[in-house]
């Protein structure tokens, strides 16, 4: 949520290049945006929109430093005046903020006491008017900073603009902060792939750390104030990964990417996958960690070390992972999954597991994000950057993860390999003749509901394919387990209901059949996905067998079927609303 640009140094466009770069991050999802530069005849510019940047354009200017903000409304409601950035009285000081001051409102009230006045309802504003009550009596800009980071409780990312001295200070607790070095010239995002654009050099802030960059110069200081080595680190994907290229949107672009993503895993992954089989074999208590679509991942983990590996591992959410925390021990091993590596609800509950000594694994995408530096062992996704908000290629990344980790430890690697590779063969082959499903979207498009049923594996594949629909279409969606339809779930079937059943090959197939056949005598439009056909599916789409990683081209077949019912009703599959990409504050 929420998104940050800022430049320091030669270029005269800078209010150009931070509206691009807001534009790049529009996919974290936000409901306003503004922009301050100071321009290089020494004057302050400043300018705030409620809504989309859309073709939006800002004055023609010359500026070489300044920053820009979109904003997810979290204290005050979608106004220009609540619009970041965020300004002292006298416009000295202008800030942007990611997260949320805790404290805000005894803070503001203190300052209302000592007279200053506010425009806004933010807790952002706050921090503008605190910097400067503390520079009546300390002059010295960065001790200043100091003294505000100290102020502020709650995990948030902030910079502090002093337009006077050319200067930023940025610190963070929680919330993503990055910086990019590039030829004479620095970037500061809360996504590394809003700078990838001008350079793959780049330095994730860590909490409790503050950065000084004045000019082209920057500084870094640890949590006491002493001066620390910038070590930088390269992005390793290409910029074209982050482009939209031919395609209409990102959601249909990444969706055709997962046979290449997946096919990269089985070519480059081996070592780290045993690893964490090894890791999952030491240690006593084994649980998967997620949120939202990460957190059908982690179900479908479950079923697949049951099943292959014959391991009981644990599953939570991650917003709930906290009230569990009284049964992680030392020696317990928590895997961690996330896209992004900042979900909040994640990094919270993982800190807890930081302080009770148990070891933490994490699969996640972003190399350098919160989740990555914070655990013990690494996996990288490796799927390239993902905007579309609604998860596709790294939902199946990490299944590839999981199910290869589960033959590992099953001593069957080679035919978990096996059973994956023919599982990308069918995306392929999905992918290559989706206008059955366009068509199939037309069919079900004026639908008030639609069910996703499944068993065993499948009933996580029906949870994260009912996410898929009602996310990008806004149909409401339900998966259920399909077993449970007699205890109550059956009442909701009319006739005409789209009824998605998904029906591999496996020990599920006759009792997930029986259910379609329940649903049928209902009324309902039951739509099979199997790799046999039956005469009780109004409507079939054949998956080949591809054993338990038939889960992927199955999820592939509703991520598409989201998709071309978000176009058939005339929608952004891309940014469905009040939707963000990366979750940050709770």
């Amino acid at each position: 949520m929420c998104g940050i640009f800022a430049y320091s140094g030669p270029r005269t466009d800078a209010a150009t290049m931070i509206l691009d770069g807001l534009k790049s991050l529009e996919y974290r999802g936000y409901d306003s945006w503004g922009v301050t530069v100071k321009q290089n005849n020494g004057k302050l510019f400043t300018e705030k929109h409620t809504g989309k940047i859309g073709d939006s354009t800002l004055p023609q200017m010359e500026s070489s430093i300044g920053f820009g903000h979109t904003r997810w409304a979290t204290h005050g409601g979608v106004t220009e005046a609540n619009a970041h950035p965020h300004a002292d009285w006298h416009g000295d000081i202008v800030v942007v903020h990611n997260g949320i001051v805790e404290n805000f409102e005894q803070l503001k009230s203190n300052l209302i006491d000592q007279g200053h006045k506010f425009l806004s309802e933010t807790d952002t504003e706050v921090i503008a008017h605190l910097a400067e009550e503390l520079m009546k009596t300390e002059k010295d800009s960065f001790k200043v900073v100091q003294q505000v980071k100290a102020a502020l409780h709650g995990m948030n990312a902030v910079i502090m603009f002093f337009p006077k001295e050319d200067a930023f200070f940025v610190f963070k607790n929680g919330s993503p902060i990055v910086l990019g070095k590039g030829e004479n010239e620095l970037f500061l995002a809360s996504d590394p792939s809003a700078i990838r654009v001008y350079t793959a050099d780049v330095y994730f802030l860590e909490d409790g750390e503050m950065l000084s960059l004045k000019g082209v110069d920057a500084t870094l200081f640890d949590e006491d104030g002493k001066i620390k080595q910038i070590e930088y680190q390269k992005l390793a994907y290409e910029i074209e990964d982050a482009m939209l290229g031919n395609y209409p949107h990102f959601m249909l672009k990444e969706i055709n990417e997962q046979p290449k993503v997946l096919q990269q895993i089985i070519d480059t992954q081996k070592d780290i996958i045993q690893d964490c089989a090894d890791k999952i074999t030491e240690a006593y208590g084994t649980y998967l960690v997620g949120c939202g679509t990460a957190s059908y991942a982690c179900l479908a983990g479950t079923y697949l070390f049951s099943k292959i590996a014959k391991r009981h591992v644990n599953f939570a959410i991650g917003s709930e992972f906290t009230y569990l925390i009284d049964f992680i021990k030392k020696e317990s091993l928590v895997i961690a999954l996330s896209q992004s590596g900042e979900t909040i609800d994640i990094i919270s509950a993982m800190k807890e597991v930081k302080a009770k000594g148990a070891q933490l694994s994490a699969l996640t995408n972003v190399l350098g994000s919160t989740l990555y530096r914070l655990a013990d062992h690494r996996m990288l996704l490796q799927a390239g950057p993902e905007k579309a908000v609604a998860s596709t290629k790294a939902y199946t990344a990490k299944i590839a993860f999981l199910y290869l980790i589960a033959h590992a430890l099953d001593k069957s690697y080679e035919t978990g390999v096996a059973n994956l590779s023919k599982a990308i063969l069918e995306v392929r082959r999905i992918v290559k003749q989706a206008a059955e499903l366009q068509e199939m979207a037309k069919k079900i498009t004026a639908s008030n509901n639609i069910f996703v049923l499944g068993r065993g594996v499948s009933y996580a594949a029906a949870l994260e394919s009912a996410l898929k629909i009602k996310e990008v279409s806004y149909i409401h969606a339900e998966g259920f387990a399909a077993g449970e339809l007699k205890h109550g779930v059956i009442a909701l079937i009319e006739k005409g209901t789209p009824v998605i059943i998904f029906n591999p090959e496996d020990e599920t197939y006759e009792d997930t059949l029986s259910a379609a056949h329940e649903v049928k005598a209902r009324g309902a439009y039951v739509i099979g996905i199997s790799s046999r056909e039956n005469a009780v599916y109004d409507q079939f789409i054949k998956v080949e067998n591809c054993k338990d990683a038939t889960i992927i081209p199955n999820v592939v077949i509703a991520q598409l079927l989201g998709y071309y019912l978000a176009i058939e009703r005339g929608l952004d599959p891309d940014k469905p609303r009040n939707l963000a990409k990366s979750v940050t504050v709770k």
